[in-house]
């Protein structure tokens, strides 16, 4: 007796088998190589961010530090994670605790933490989207997405206008993280709710010399 098992595997066979065979590579006319000036660039991507409900702020590399601490003071955050790969003067100006991540820590471990700082790897103006590839000054994904606070520094320098260009960027052999705003979704009765897979509330440092 024939199980259904092996009648779906079976048609697929037979269907691989009327399949003409693909020899040639696929063409993929993808868009690349857009650029946009840094000013409009910037426009673009704070207009994205804020659109998903993040909050944006803008500093020179001088003063990150302030405006990461500045940013944590306004949260509330007085214990952060912060993955092992970090910039340690970013936090110079924080007077509050904080915990150096490792793979040893468990997660209820992050969850009492009032917030995260992390790096970035690629950002991208058109979707607002900020890549995450898990190097050492991103951390483990738990680390951004446990904490209901995610302060994120990204550096102008790597937004690039759209998605082709952003994903160019990426290595291919590394975890990536995509985050477009605080996490949200609208699967109950079509009603927006924050925080229910990641933070609940994201804010962007944009390092930038204009």
């Amino acid at each position: 007796m024939t199980t259904a098992r092996e009648t779906v595997l079976g048609r697929i066979r037979d269907a691989l088998t009327l399949a003409p065979a693909q020899d040639a590579p696929v063409r993929r006319a993808y868009r690349t190589g857009r650029t946009l000036p840094d000013g409009e660039r910037l426009a673009l991507f704070t207009d994205r961010l804020v659109d998903y409900k993040a909050e944006v702020r803008t500093c020179t590399a001088e003063g990150t530090a302030e405006t990461i601490a500045e940013a944590l003071r306004e949260h509330g955050a007085r214990r952060t994670g912060v993955p092992a790969g970090l910039d340690t003067s970013w936090l110079s100006a924080y007077d509050g605790e904080v915990l150096v991540d490792s793979a040893d820590i468990p997660a209820p471990r992050l969850d009492a933490l009032d917030g995260v700082v992390t790096a970035s790897a690629v950002g991208c103006a058109e979707t607002g989207t900020i890549f995450l590839d898990g190097s050492a000054e991103q951390g483990r994904r738990a680390l951004s997405l446990v904490p209901d606070l995610h302060v994120c520094v990204v550096d102008l320098s790597a937004v690039e206008v759209g998605v082709p260009e952003a994903v160019a960027r990426l290595a291919p052999d590394r975890p990536t993280t995509l985050i477009s705003g605080p996490s949200a979704t609208s699967d109950i009765e079509l009603e927006r709710v924050e925080g229910v897979h990641g933070p609940r509330t994201l804010v962007v440092v944009i390092r930038t010399d204009l």
